[in-house]
């Protein structure tokens, strides 16, 4: 690809839609609104980001992935969290900008089985997965090559208002590894600019994680530093875009909840699957009661002689 065309105005506002659609969100100025906020709130996660934004859909190209789905964002998001994930994880050294972009081209590799599957008749959306999948991989092997661990960074917002308004935004924040409540409410007020739907379900999910951890007996930690609520929020979002109704996405943010402990039980880090499971048992549960619903009605409709 020409350097002219990287620096065109249509590939950079195709690149800002790829960090938008980690929200599922097509839309080039909130992905510009998250692209900012993790310049000022995790600084040493943006050259990963950055890397995921460039180098996810040059590989797509150059597989010869459908342009569509390029210019769509969807060979981006999840280059983009691997970006970020990694860097958050572990310090920046050569080992690890070569673990990065060997998880970034896996995952482009992946994302495109999984969107040619997800296309298919009973096919299931492909969300979140490759990362999950790659992020699970790449961090055991950083672990095992034995990458410095990052330090944690100073929570400047925490505690600047109310612990409950706090633990909402992180779980706007967390989703891309942002443990800064400002950065959250960032986010939930461009959801808002750009979707009112999904930033109510958005705060849905966050709120109701808030709400079942006690009922539960969930962690209190996680429920407070919004690693359940990121789950809840993006599995409101994806599923009141799929269904008018709203029990699907109270259904979903449910199941994202109860569902992520389970992951520490198998000793996996949980990052999106719980929002990807919930989701798939939904639409799943969706397809079987619809089919249940209709073989009565094709027993009344037998062939007639």
């Amino acid at each position: 690809m020409p350097l002219t065309s990287i620096l065109n105005k249509q590939f950079l506002s195709t690149r800002l839609i790829g960090f938008g659609q980690i929200y599922l969100q097509a839309d080039a100025r909130f992905g510009l609104i998250l692209l900012l906020t993790i310049a000022w709130a995790a600084p040493p996660l943006l050259p990963g980001a950055l890397l995921g934004a460039l180098l996810g859909p040059l590989t797509a190209r150059f597989v010869r992935e459908p342009q569509a789905d390029i210019d769509a964002g969807l060979h981006d998001y999840n280059p983009i969290l691997i970006g970020l994930l990694l860097p958050f994880l572990f310090q920046w050294s050569l080992g690890l900008v070569m673990l990065t972009i060997a998880a970034i081209l896996t995952g482009v590799a992946v994302q495109a089985v999984l969107l040619r599957q997800s296309r298919r008749r009973f096919g299931l959306p492909a969300y979140t997965s490759a990362f999950v999948l790659l992020g699970w991989v790449s961090s055991a092997l950083g672990k095992a090559i034995g990458l410095v661990p990052a330090a944690g960074a100073a929570c400047l917002s925490c505690g600047a208002v109310n612990p409950l308004l706090d633990s909402s935004a992180l779980g706007f924040g967390e989703v891309i590894f942002l443990g800064e409540p400002l950065a959250g409410l960032t986010i939930a007020l461009g959801l808002l600019l750009v979707e009112r739907r999904a930033a109510f379900w958005a705060l849905a999910g966050t709120v109701g994680a808030l709400a079942l951890a006690p009922l539960f007996d969930l962690p209190a930690a996680s429920a407070q530093a919004g690693l359940l609520g990121l789950n809840g929020a993006l599995a409101g979002i994806a599923l009141s875009l799929r269904f008018r109704s709203p029990l699907a996405p109270l259904c979903g943010i449910l199941l994202a909840v109860l569902l992520q402990p389970g992951f520490a039980l198998v000793g996996l880090p949980a990052f999106t699957a719980p929002f990807i499971l919930a989701c798939w048992l939904v639409i799943l549960g969706q397809r079987t009661l619809e089919a249940l619903l209709r073989d009565p009605q094709r027993e009344n409709s037998g062939p007639r002689v």
